[in-house]
């Protein structure tokens, strides 16, 4: 097994399809994700893989950011490994490999959100070294908002 490295192309990120959609079931197929990757790749989106021979057993999909809370951070969007293969140090080796990440790009901190239900990704992300500091509020919005009264 090679390090973690970059999803730079089209094909690997097809590849890369089955195990994200274990994370993100709402993706229906390769070329949706592919071409979601490709909008947020534009956005600063970017996914780090570990390999085992040519398929993924670990992904992450992060972006480096700067806001007023937590200053320039890496934020991940996605973290997962595959499910045949949890418990063998895959996700550890990624998130050391995101904080490397984190500290070449001169980032104060790693972030994630985690749905409160996760239980086991939380314990993961403990085990980490990670702090649960806040609880995320959303709302989802109609197609078109009511103007202000």
């Amino acid at each position: 097994m090679t390090a973690p490295r970059p999803v730079d192309t089209e094909p690997e990120a097809a590849v890369c399809f089955a195990l994200m959609r274990q994370l993100r079931p709402n993706l229906a197929t390769a070329a949706e994700f592919v071409a979601r990757w490709q909008r947020q790749r534009a956005q600063g989106y970017r996914l780090l893989a570990l390999w085992q021979d040519v398929r993924p057993v670990a992904l992450a999909g992060y972006r480096i950011q700067e806001n007023l809370v937590h200053g320039r951070h890496l934020y991940v969007d996605d973290l997962v490994t595959d499910a045949p293969a949890r418990g063998a140090g895959h996700g550890h080796r990624l998130m050391r490999a995101l904080i490397e990440t984190a500290g070449a790009e001169a980032c104060a901190k790693l972030v994630l959100d985690t749905p409160l239900a996760n239980s086991l990704g939380q314990r993961f992300y403990f085990r980490e070294g990670l702090l649960a500091t806040a609880l995320r509020f959303t709302m989802p919005l109609p197609d078109h908002l009511p103007e202000s009264r």
